[in-house]
């Protein structure tokens, strides 16, 4: 788009004599259109006016220098409609107005409801210097400077800047100003026969323009007022020879500013459409047309020039809620009239609809006959025709089993297995686990099962605690050694070798290891008929202790027979020289036992007369 560099056309203004600079300042409501304003000396001269504000958008602050002359003047504010600039009574904002000169404020509208208000105010005639850039090129240019104070920075870059529109430039600071709504609208004809009594009809609002191009004539301009915001309306009219005019006739609209905005090229194919002029003619932004904008598509339309994704390529049914429908298309056409009804189309199927038109693929079910009662043995959730029902049984179901029940059907999760093993509670090897015999029971056989005792049974099973412990030690009754105690021979059995074990004795044996009780030992008597009489005789050793003489003088006849009388061979009577002693009857030693002489031991002496004496023999 063109850009160029516009001078802000003022409004037409009176000047009476000496005028001063002053600026009327108008806070539009969104009626902009209904709103302007004089100025008017004390003679009713207006010196200043401006409005209606056709071309301004809603909300509008309008700043406008004017040059009025000093002196009491009257500023009068109009509004068409007669509601003044209260909008906010349609649901927009208020609106206000002021005038000021010298930087104070002469006229302040506070009330904004009004249909002509008019009120008095008084200009001086000279103001103090107003410092600022006074250079119109900058953004900083302030039109009430009077004096230059070098704050112009910024050159003005004029271009559209209201981002929500076509052609807004991010560049641009200074939005571009048309000075006017003059748009050129250009036939064209490319063989240059015209339109041939074709014509091309252009409306808006109450407007409606007529245009044609003559015949022979390439192209032909014309000047078409759009001052409205709203719509306007291309009809391309055929009169005649309708198909050869509209394979070469076109056109294009193009604004003020020489920016082709509309051009339908020939072919002229579509007869009527309507495109939106700019939101004001004094504005060169362009706004956003929608729509689609590629030409490959049906509903291309050449006017749009932003892309609405509204393009389409293949028409038809676009709902898949219809059998006719189509998902290559891209649009609908109207062409859907049967509603999908899904179901089994397949009448041997148990779920078959009768008023199905389309069939999901695997959605139809077979019929499937079975008990189709939760709680029965042979319930089938998959059945859906009802079947005869069996009762469920629990119990163990496993032939493996000990306590299989052949009747059950339902496992009750208690199965036993088989333990075998001794079931007879009298037997050794009873196992109270078991619950099968496999004829392994055993009888209790009784005794030593200690294999470290003596008397160990490996065929007994069950202890009778007669077990006696190794006792060893010599076991024959003949030895010396003899253990009574000992149950086992260590071969440590000592033969009895008897004879004299006094070494003092005459008799004395080394090998000896029992003595005999043989010792022979001197008397110490005089030598008689028993040569020599030893002390161990015990009837010898009788005669000479009650017989003096037996040992001291000789042993005679009478010690003899008193010998005989003390051995049991002689029962006469003791003959005189015997002293009447007691006789004794037995020797035993400390236990009672029987026995001879034994030196160095203490036995026991029982005499006739039922005496004992107890005596250790030296």
């Amino acid at each position: 788009m063109k850009k160029l560099l516009l001078l802000l056309l003022l409004p037409i203004l009176s000047f009476s004599q000496g005028p001063v600079p002053a600026e009327v300042v108008i806070n539009l409501d969104q009626y902009m259109s209904e709103t302007s304003w004089d100025i008017r000396d004390t003679s009713g001269a207006i010196v200043a006016s401006d409005g209606p504000y056709y071309s301004a958008v809603n909300y509008q602050s309008m700043i406008i220098p004017v040059m009025i002359p000093a002196g009491d003047l009257v500023f009068t504010i109009y509004d068409s409609y007669g509601d003044g600039l209260n909008g906010s009574l349609w649901g927009g904002l208020d609106g206000s107005y002021y005038v000021v000169q010298c930087n104070d404020t002469l006229v302040y509208g506070d009330d904004p409801a009004f249909g002509n208000d008019s009120m008095h105010f008084f200009v001086s005639d000279a103001c103090p210097p107003v410092m600022g850039c006074m250079d119109p090129a900058y953004v900083e240019f302030n039109h009430l400077a009077d004096t230059d104070d070098g704050s112009c920075n910024t050159l003005k870059v004029f271009g559209c800047t209201d981002n929500s529109m076509f052609n807004y430039d991010p560049l641009a600071n200074t939005m571009a100003l048309i000075p006017n709504c003059d748009y050129v609208l250009t036939l064209t004809d490319l063989i240059g026969d015209g339109w041939q009594a074709s014509y091309l009809e252009v409306k808006q609002d109450t407007n409606t323009w007529y245009y044609t191009i003559d015949t022979a004539l390439y192209t032909q301009d014309f000047i078409v007022n759009l001052s409205s915001p709203n719509l306007v309306e291309f009809k391309f009219s055929v009169t005649q020879q309708a198909a050869l005019t509209a394979s070469h006739c076109g056109f294009k609209l193009t604004n003020p500013l020489g920016d082709v905005i509309i051009e339908v090229l020939a072919p002229f194919i579509q007869p009527l459409f309507k495109y939106k002029a700019p939101t004001y003619c004094g504005n060169l932004c362009i706004e956003k047309i929608f729509g689609c904008t590629y030409s490959t598509a049906i509903n291309y339309n050449p006017l749009a020039n932003t892309d609405d994704s509204s393009c389409y390529y293949n028409p038809g049914c676009t709902s898949p809620t219809y059998v006719e429908y189509d998902a290559s298309c891209d649009f609908d056409d109207g062409s859907c009239h049967t509603l999908v009804v899904l179901g089994c189309m397949d009448v041997t199927a148990f779920n078959y609809n009768p008023l199905a038109n389309t069939e999901i693929i695997g959605s139809c079910i077979a019929i499937v006959e079975g008990c189709m009662q939760p709680l029965a043995f042979n319930y089938n959730v998959n059945a859906n025709v009802s079947d005869t029902c069996v009762a469920v049984l629990y119990g163990c179901t496993d032939p493996t089993m000990f306590n299989y029940c052949v009747d059950c059907n339902t496992s009750n999760n208690d199965c036993d297995p088989y333990v075998f093993g001794c079931t007879d509670s009298t037997m050794f090897n009873y196992n109270p686990l078991a619950n099968a015999d496999n004829n392994s029971c055993t009888p209790f056989v009784f005794g030593c099962t200690d294999p470290s005792m003596l008397n160990y049974d490996p065929l007994s099973n069950t202890e009778d605690f007669t077990c006696i412990e190794f006792l060893y030690g010599c076991m024959d009754e003949a030895a010396l050694n003899y253990d009574s105690l000992a149950n086992t021979e260590n071969e440590s059995c000592i033969t009895i070798v008897e004879g004299c074990m006094d070494l003092n004795a005459y008799n004395y044996s080394a090998e000896a290891n029992v003595s005999d009780d043989n010792c022979l030992y001197s008397a110490g008597c005089i030598t008689g008929p028993g040569l020599p009489y030893w002390l161990n005789d015990v009837c010898y050793a009788w005669v000479i202790s009650v017989d003096d003489y037996c040992c001291d003088n000789a042993w005679d006849d009478i010690c003899q027979l008193t010998y005989g009388y003390c051995d049991g061979t002689y029962v006469g009577p003791l003959l005189n020289r015997v002293k009447e002693e007691k006789k004794l009857l037995s020797i035993t030693d400390i236990l009672g036992r029987p026995t001879k002489q034994i030196q160095n031991t203490l036995l026991f002496y029982l005499y006739d007369d039922g005496s004992v004496e107890k005596i250790v023999n030296k």
